[in-house]
């Protein structure tokens, strides 16, 4: 981040001295925890569900902020000498510095949202980027109303490209944080059901999804999915300028002759074989996502192939493990009926050897409302197909799941349920 005086950060924030240190002294750095608070950062204090940063206002100090901001009411003689910044809400400063830094510090910014994929895609587009360019991106999913302003604020002043992903959980975010990051290029990877709790339907998802544009910068592109008619629909309807990628004839950025196994992923760009050194055919739809965006900074596909190669393993995002005489296909990030599938295509094209056996190890899909029931439901039948030989369900809405998959498999899955997380771990070992 551009270095900053207190007195600076106050003006840009509108807010109001609490307690006046140096106000000259220099914020170098922006931080909400106060465990990995630096010496001259600045940290706001955000009131959270489980934690409140107000509670951590001298541990932060102690670990040598320059200042903090806050939106409580503060014991003042607890931090004399300190300087405090008061605003009206912590989480909308931290939105409105970020906004602010974005429009100064002049960076790309290439905005990834959809219901599934945005960390690989992010981290794709991330990679092969910064062959060519200085590229900052966020190394976890930090897509949120803080995530999301961490990221640009951490990027520093010469840096030429951020990659963001924007997330969603109910209407009107992607909206909030695009106006935040302003994108040069968005996309939109793909719709499922997703978070149908607070979305209601799949037309409310691709209504979010589509309000990336809200914030598009004059001149930028918005590149979508064309193997979805509902988003190419609604962009239609809606007279947006958009590209497309994806298999289907026409697609502005086509990928054909696609081949996925338990390990790999493979396909052609212009007659231009890829080698993706990620499973399964969501991360090639991932890649195509990447490959549109990279292409609009002026990478050929040549230099795409040879940069993707390299590609390092994703955590949590169908990442191979290989443990003892074990290969375990770590996909535990938020699942949804789309991830959920996707893990279970890569786990049936895992053949196994010997004494070996395909185990799933089944969690809940949460935020789906009043559809929860069904697409677990239908989420046992998947893993019927997969040839799952041992279901380890974890979790009331997974039983559900597995109640379903044990009809479809009949006797050829083996199932046992376990009400929590712990309570499947301490069990673990016997199978």
């Amino acid at each position: 981040m551009k270095v900053l005086s207190i007195k600076e950060l106050a003006g840009v924030l509108k807010a109001t001295f609490i307690e006046t240190g140096r106000a000259e002294t220099e914020c170098t750095g922006i931080g909400t925890d106060s465990r990995t608070i630096k010496t001259g950062d600045c940290f706001f204090a955000i009131s959270g569900e489980n934690f409140d940063g107000h509670n951590y206002l001298a541990d932060a100090f102690a670990k040598g902020a320059a200042c903090a901001v806050v939106e409580k009411d503060i014991e003042t003689q607890d931090f004399a000498g300190k300087s405090v910044l008061r605003v009206r809400d912590t989480v909308k400063a931290l939105g409105l510095l970020a906004g602010w830094y974005r429009w100064l510090a002049g960076f790309k910014v290439v905005g990834i949202t959809g219901s599934a994929g945005k960390t690989t895609t992010k981290q794709i587009t991330y990679h092969v980027l910064s062959r060519f360019f200085r590229v900052h991106c966020s190394p976890r999913s930090f897509n949120n109303q803080i995530g999301v302003p961490l990221t640009l604020l951490g990027a520093e002043p010469e840096v030429d490209v951020v990659v963001t992903e924007l997330g969603s959980n109910h209407p009107g975010e992607i909206s909030y944080l695009t106006r935040i990051a302003r994108p040069d290029v968005a996309v939109v990877t793909n719709v499922h059901p997703a978070h149908l709790e607070g979305f209601g339907d799949i037309q409310n998802i691709v209504r979010e999804k589509l309000s990336i544009v809200e914030g598009l910068e004059s001149g930028g592109v918005l590149i979508i999915n064309g193997d979805f008619s509902l988003l190419v629909d609604a962009c239609r309807a809606g007279g947006l300028r958009f590209l497309t990628f994806g298999k289907s004839e026409g697609s502005d950025y086509r990928i054909s002759d696609i081949y996925s196994d338990g390990h790999t992923g493979r396909f052609e760009i212009d007659g231009v074989e890829v080698n993706l050194p990620l499973a399964g055919s969501g991360n090639v739809e991932n890649a195509a996502a990447a490959w549109a965006v990279c292409n609009r900074f002026g990478i050929g596909v040549a230099d795409f192939a040879r940069a993707i190669q390299t590609l390092p393993g994703i955590s949590m995002r169908s990442e191979l493990l290989r443990l003892g005489t074990l290969t375990v296909l770590n996909d535990c990030y938020n699942a949804n009926p789309a991830s959920m599938k996707n893990a279970l295509e890569i786990l049936a094209a895992i053949e196994p050897t010997g004494e070996r056996r395909r185990i799933f190890i089944c969690g809940e899909m949460a935020e789906l409302g009043e559809h929860a029931e069904r697409l677990h439901a239908e989420l046992g039948k998947s893993i019927a197909v997969a040839k799952v030989e041992l279901l380890l369900a974890v979790g009331p809405l997974a039983k559900i799941a597995a109640d379903a998959a044990k009809v479809s498999a009949g006797s050829g899955l083996q199932v046992k349920y376990f009400e929590d997380t712990v309570s499947a771990c301490n069990k673990l070992h016997e199978f």
